[in-house]
């Protein structure tokens, strides 16, 4: 069976930093575009960060270029979002998902297959 399953939440104050781990199996996890999103209590889900099938590629939500960084690892069938200067806005359940391909529509929570079941991420201020 297909599964993702995130870990490394926890609750942190501002400016801090957190590593958000997500490991993969049941499916070619090489052959697929990891991407992280957030969801807020009472907001839509948002798109954090992507990262293409070797790796090579990265794409991030505005508001966290320069402090996120999405990587994935392959051989592990893990994909990693380190969190720096976290602030009280990066507060959400963060989710690991899944989709084919790295075209226009990876920024589409809709667009992707597969998805873990969340872990929470509170910032402090």
């Amino acid at each position: 069976q297909v599964q993702l399953v995130e870990s490394g939440g926890g609750l942190v104050q501002t400016g801090g930093s957190l590593r958000l781990s997500c490991a993969a199996s049941g499916f070619t996890f090489r052959s697929y575009v990891m991407g992280w999103f957030r969801q807020a209590p009472g907001k839509e889900r948002e798109f954090v960060a992507a990262i293409s099938k070797s790796g090579g590629s990265r794409a991030y939500v505005d508001s966290v270029q320069g402090r996120f960084t999405i990587s994935r690892d392959n051989a592990k069938n893990t994909v990693a979002l380190q969190m720096n200067s976290l602030a009280p806005e990066d507060t959400a359940v963060y989710y690991c998902a899944a989709r084919p391909l790295f075209d226009s529509d990876y920024l589409r929570a809709s667009e992707y297959d597969y998805w873990g079941q969340g872990t929470q991420v509170t910032v402090t201020s």
